[in-house]
């Protein structure tokens, strides 16, 4: 069985993303996304508010799950027989980072496929999402319906 992971905090997901891990589950026969859990930093949702959005969001792909991890990607894909680690690249800027710990990864045993990002979706990060919901702009189209939900519910209460 061919297995990958796309690993990252998702917070939150973006159909830039959503476009990723589709593709990696028609190259693959599993996908694992694969949610950072980093204590040193907080996120605008919490680790399960991101896992919760993450599962109503691939659940029309049955070969996909999501799942939490902390420390060394490495070692969490040798925990669970994962030999590939599928990431998408915006730009160039993206690929200087992304060179780098793919080669890192690849000492460590596990290779690193390439996604060009669908160009509908090249200028998308959590952030600028964030940014935008954040002043009450308009995020249709760029995150599922669920969080953009949750964008809104979020802010309103920051409020």
């Amino acid at each position: 069985m061919r297995k990958a992971v796309c690993p990252g905090s998702f917070d939150p997901v973006t159909n830039g993303h959503l476009d990723v891990f589709a593709r990696a589950a028609d190259q693959f026969d599993h996908v694992t996304v694969a949610v950072l859990i980093n204590s040193t930093k907080s996120g605008l949702f919490s680790i399960e508010e991101r896992v919760d959005m993450l599962r109503e969001c691939t659940a029309k792909h049955s070969n996909i799950v999501v799942d939490t991890f902390h420390g060394l990607l490495a070692d969490y894909c040798s925990e669970h027989d994962i030999k590939a680690i599928v990431k998408g690249l915006r730009a160039v800027s993206d690929f200087d980072y992304e060179l780098q710990m793919a080669q890192m990864n690849s000492t460590l045993g596990v290779d690193t496929f390439f996604v060009a990002t669908n160009p509908e979706f090249s200028f998308l990060s959590s952030s600028l999402i964030k940014e935008v919901a954040k002043f009450n702009g308009d995020v249709s189209g760029l995150v599922p319906e669920v969080v953009q939900t949750a964008l809104v519910k979020k802010f309103t209460a920051q409020a």
